[in-house]
């Protein structure tokens, strides 16, 4: 080193950050602008026939902000003429808030939708006799059936447990019409696993019925009234197959408007919080969707007025209130709830958790 010369000084070093995280933005409430018709016009799906858009119907999805619409009875027309009756809803509906389109496409005597485009599906007792993988391959052809006219939600399978061929001939509602995939929990279960990951592959939304079942009534609630079921009960192996079913992904269940003795004696499970958020919700810790039976003009519920079967279908936890056989009712049921939720506030609380379920539902399809 060269005397009278200093050293350079050294550079300062950079220092070292630590990585930033971002902030996550918070998550955008789906309710967020919605006013309270909107909101209760989600938690509602009202039928037409299969072949025309109702009058009735278009004015609740169009006036009432309805968020499904069901399509009942038979049309033969087949698909490119339903896509014409479902375009009819769609044109009515919010843009933005697309509506669910359900239909009954079980198969065998229950099967909604017919004629060109669509297959000619077995009865679930058929579907049953076959191995799972060839159920699931139908049933994606099936579905996207349904999602060429339109059709997004499927109310099937049918998963009722009926213990036995013998018991079939005394169970009008599912053994009457050949509606069960088998006569024991594991034979249904693994066909119902089939039939909705076929709907799931194809575009459409299964729902399975009829919580807590049906499989042990001697009566149909569409044309009959007190209907119990006096054996079932939370262990029960036809609640064994919920429990199965959600289990495997099962997000959309629709619940029975029979009495189950054993259970809740005083209300049809519909109306039943202690079937609906405390069996199905908490017992089996379901978190999706849960859709009533007819509420419209089933037998079994005419002795509440139609404002009231909606409010207490809500009330006992359920999520979508179906008004498929009389649309005529719809305003009136949709009038009262709408009333309840401005001037109580716990029940507009459940009104908002129900909507935020259905719209979920909406985005993941």
């Amino acid at each position: 080193m060269l005397a009278g010369c200093a050293s350079p000084a050294p550079e300062p070093s950079a220092t070292t950050l630590p990585p930033t995280t971002p902030t996550p933005s918070a998550t955008p409430d789906p309710l967020a602008g919605l006013t309270v018709e909107q909101r209760v016009g989600q938690v509602f799906m009202v039928g037409t026939t299969a072949s025309a858009a109702e009058g009735a119907t278009l004015d609740a999805v169009r006036d009432r902000f309805v968020g499904g619409v069901f399509l009942s009875g038979r049309s033969s027309a087949g698909t490119a003429a339903t896509a014409g009756v479902v375009a009819q809803f769609t044109a009515a509906a919010s843009p933005d808030r697309p509506l669910l389109v359900a239909t009954d496409q079980e198969g065998g005597q229950v099967q909604v939708l017919s004629g060109p485009g669509f297959s000619e599906m077995p009865s679930a007792l058929d579907q049953g006799a076959t191995d799972a993988a060839s159920l699931q391959t139908s049933a994606t052809a099936w579905a996207r059936e349904l999602a060429s006219a339109g059709v997004n939600m499927n109310l099937a399978p049918v998963v009722d447990l009926i213990p036995s061929r013998e018991a079939a001939a005394s169970n009008p509602p599912i053994g009457g019409y050949d509606r069960e995939f088998a006569f024991d929990a594991e034979g249904i279960v693994s066909h119902a696993d089939a039939f909705r990951a076929g709907m799931t592959a194809g575009g459409v939304t299964s729902v399975i019925k009829h919580f807590p079942g049906l499989g042990a009534v001697t009566a149909n609630t569409d044309d009959t009234a007190g209907v119990t079921d006096t054996t079932t009960n939370a262990q029960s192996d036809s609640v064994g197959i919920y429990r199965s079913e959600i289990a495997s992904g099962a997000d959309t269940i629709m619940v029975s408007s029979a009495i189950y003795a054993q259970i809740d004696s005083k209300a049809p499970a519909v109306f039943s919080p202690t079937v609906v958020t405390g069996l199905l919700r908490e017992g089996l810790e379901f978190d999706g969707v849960i859709i009533t039976d007819d509420l419209s003009g089933a037998t079994q519920v005419a002795g509440w007025s139609p404002a009231d079967r909606a409010i207490l279908a809500i009330e006992a936890g359920c999520d979508i209130v179906l008004v498929s056989r009389t649309p005529t009712v719809a305003a009136e049921m949709i009038d009262a709830v709408v009333a309840k939720a401005q001037s109580d506030p716990a029940f507009a609380d459940l009104i908002d958790a129900a909507a935020r379920r259905v719209l979920a539902s909406k985005d993941a399809q």
